[in-house]
């Protein structure tokens, strides 16, 4: 572990609870590969300790994590060193693994951005926490590539069609949507986010599920707006084809049709059908078998066009409107 990621990543045992803090804020707690070994460091040391709990949080109140270092990635793009990318995508998809297999509750603590790779850090722990500053996504469509880190496992085990609207369109979810899809777990104001740890310590005898509901204020997940669309949401996005979905979502006629057409129209073709195919053949596989699949896709996808042409586009561009490739995907470039 380098010095720096000591100082981006800091880790200790507080009265038995495991407390993991992420330290980057100028880069919204943006993953390394420096990081993502400090985090299944600390993990790795503590599995045997006699833990009530490990606690996920960040040290900023903008940003739990906004996913994998995508500049760092196009540099080693640029550098023609695939392979450093390739090793960033392999130890962070060991990392979810590792928290989705956890002998103690993982609690993650989610307050502002969580988008990409921050999901992977949480969603498959056992608690997810979100405050009213929080924001979930999975944008990758929108930088050509597809959702990864388990995405493949846990979008297509939300209810009805959420998971291939939020894989396909990046839809941003505020604390009330996160609730509703199942993607948090307990709402917390941001606030008593700080208390979670003691309470925790000061609990251990109780489950986690209880502690947490002690903290908690009250839920807005009434205020949910993709549950006042769910009936629409269910029938465009359960279609067999990218291009059925579209064809929905035109009949429909409505402003929240038309916004997840302006979406599914900014992203790379390309994307949308490999992360359409890959959502569809995810809720077969187990977890380890997703993440497999997807570590062989990275292999391909951080080589194309698309991917190099949307993360220049997403750290270049002032309008951030990539110009991607509209050729037909051959066979090979999809999932298997």
């Amino acid at each position: 572990m380098t010095d720096t990621a000591a100082v981006e990543v800091l880790a200790d045992v507080h009265r038995g609870v495991g407390r993991i803090l992420l330290n980057r804020p100028e880069a919204l707690n943006a993953l390394t590969t420096d990081m993502v070994a400090a985090i299944d460091r600390a993990l790795a040391e503590w599995e045997h300790t006699p833990l009530s709990a490990v606690v996920l949080a960040s040290t900023s109140t903008k940003a739990f994590c906004a996913g994998g270092d995508i500049r760092t990635i196009r540099e080693h793009s640029l550098a023609g060193d695939a392979e450093a990318s390739e090793r960033f995508f392999a130890s962070e998809y060991r990392l979810n693994a590792r928290i989705a297999e956890y002998p103690v509750p993982v609690v993650s603590l989610i307050d502002g951005v969580c988008m990409g790779g921050g999901l992977g850090l949480s969603v498959h722990g056992g608690f997810r926490v979100v405050t009213e500053g929080a924001v979930l996504a999975m944008p990758e469509t929108g930088i050509g590539f597809f959702p990864d880190v388990g995405a493949s496992y846990f979008l297509p085990r939300l209810p009805g069609a959420i998971g291939m609207y939020l894989g396909l369109t990046g839809h941003r979810l505020d604390a009330a949507d996160a609730l509703y899809t199942g993607l948090a777990t307990h709402f917390v104001p941001r606030g008593g986010l700080d208390a979670v740890a003691d309470a925790l310590a000061d609990n251990a005898g109780d489950p986690v599920d209880v502690v947490l509901n002690r903290l908690a204020g009250r839920s807005p997940v009434a205020e949910s707006r993709l549950a006042e669309v769910r009936g629409d949401l269910d029938r465009a996005f359960g279609a067999a084809t990218v291009g059925e979905i579209e064809k929905r979502l035109r009949h429909l006629d409505t402003p929240w049709a038309a916004a997840a057409l302006v979406a599914l129209e900014s992203a790379s073709p390309q994307s949308l059908e490999i992360t359409h195919a890959l959502l569809a053949r995810g809720r077969q596989r187990t977890l380890r078998e997703c993440l497999s699949a997807e570590l062989a896709l990275t292999r391909t996808t951080i080589r194309t066009p698309d991917f190099l042409e949307g993360v220049r586009a997403a750290l270049v561009d002032k309008d951030r409107a990539p110009n991607w490739q509209r050729a037909s995907l051959g066979e090979r470039t999809l999932p298997s």
